[in-house]
């Protein structure tokens, strides 16, 4: 069984004893999570889809960890002007388990 999530902004699809990285969630490390914003849930051929979201479905979710990912170097030049600018991003994230889907 699987299922389509929204959280921070994206889609993710997941299944239960995956996990995943996903925007920060403000919850400590162990907590339970449930989101209940389910786009589509499937079992081998059938496919639920919500219209947005799929009523009475909910998946749960443990936070395993929080991070940082790997630095994104930003750089930026106009040739001829003697103008460079470099910038680096860390974006923080979340990992989370997926303990069970319930549709």
């Amino acid at each position: 069984m699987y299922a389509v999530i929204k959280t921070g902004g994206k889609q993710y699809r997941v299944a239960a004893g995956e996990k995943i990285k996903v925007e920060q969630i403000a919850a400590d490390v162990g907590q339970e999570i449930v989101f209940s914003e389910v786009l589509a849930v499937g079992n081998g051929t059938e496919l639920k889809v919500g219209t947005p979201l799929v009523s009475g479905a909910s998946v749960t979710v443990k936070v395993v960890a929080h991070g940082r990912h790997d630095k994104v170097r930003i750089f930026k030049m106009r040739r001829r002007k003697h103008y460079q600018k470099r910038q680096g991003h860390r974006q923080n994230f979340t990992e989370i388990e997926i303990a069970s889907i319930s549709a």
